[in-house]
């Protein structure tokens, strides 16, 4: 029976992936700090982005990252819950005040999977078939590879993106890889794409924890989950993205490869057509001052009027 004060309170999205990565680190902190599961409470708290699924727009036009956190940022402020369970990826680069961004549980599959019902491959679905997608980083890597793709809106939690795939809404789409592995789905991908060519999005395939930046006692205890490698990749492409997003809203890819104590991260922006691309690499043992670098170089080899100019199309 849980107590009536919990050794910790979780707050999560309601989607099934969300819940499921709740549930993977409220096992974990039981096992780390030897409390039954059900003294760890687990809240489910609606977001914006959540709320606007129905919607055909991107990411970017609703109001970005933030929207699939702001929510539970709040919740963590006034005290309702004590811990923020999110996708890395979907977390702002710049947190609010009074939230800190503590530990990364061990990386999942970094890649994005291919998924149709129609075609085994992006190279083989039908001239100027269906591609669906709202992640303009995924449209641009497509179509960089198939210009002759047609892209349609694609917003809603995995499983009914599956389902619009079975109803025709689209030929093809593209998830990550991680995800459908916590949800048990990963037999649905059809193909794993590069990630060499199909850079994933920053901070992809990480559950990232947050808690009060006053909150000592809590930052304790799920500093016991953190994965050490895990958190330098990310803190490395979070810096990289905290440099282009002052600078441009085009799409991004980050590959990050640890050996040892060595960090190599590869950057990469497109135009949102995918005409156009600007790679940069670099290897260092400081993850933020190696973000800093590769999203510098980034920025000085794509020039600021072609970045102003793909930034007043997104």
């Amino acid at each position: 029976m849980q107590s009536s004060t919990p050794f910790a309170r979780i707050g999560t999205r309601g989607s099934p992936l969300a819940l499921a990565q709740a549930r993977l680190v409220r096992r974990l902190l039981s096992e780390a700090h030897g409390v039954s599961e059900d003294d760890i409470a687990i809240e489910v708290i609606s977001t914006g982005g959540d709320r606007s699924q129905a919607s055909n727009a991107s990411l970017i036009e609703i109001g970005g990252k933030g929207l699939f956190t702001k929510e539970i940022d709040e919740a963590m402020l006034s005290g309702r819950v004590d811990i923020g369970v999110h996708s890395s990826k979907d977390v702002a680069t710049r947190l609010p005040d009074g939230i800190s961004l503590v530990a990364f549980l061990e990386r999942e599959d970094v890649r994005d999977a291919f998924l149709s019902v129609k075609a085994r491959g992006i190279d083989y679905l039908p001239e100027r078939g269906r591609f669906g997608t709202s992640s303009i980083r995924r449209a641009a890597q497509v179509l960089r590879l198939r210009p002759d793709l047609n892209i349609v809106p694609f917003r809603g939690n995995v499983g009914t993106r599956l389902q619009k795939l079975l109803d025709g809404v689209a030929d093809g789409t593209m998830l990550a890889m991680a995800g459908l592995n916590r949800l048990g789905e990963g037999h649905r991908a059809t193909a794993l794409l590069d990630p060499e060519i199909f850079m994933p999005a920053p901070a992809q395939g990480a559950i990232g924890l947050a808690v009060r930046s006053d909150d000592a006692r809590m930052a304790g205890i799920v500093a016991a989950l953190d994965h050490a490698p895990t958190h330098k990749a990310i803190l490395a492409e979070r810096a990289m993205l905290a440099v282009l997003d002052g600078s441009c809203r085009t799409p991004v890819g980050a590959l990050t490869r640890l050996d040892g104590a060595t960090l190599t991260l590869k950057g990469q922006i497109l135009s949102l057509d995918g005409r156009t691309e600007f790679n940069s690499a670099a290897t260092g043992s400081d993850p933020e001052a190696l973000g800093r670098q590769v999203g510098d170089d980034l920025i000085a080899q794509a020039g600021t009027e072609w970045l102003a100019q793909w930034a007043q199309r997104s």
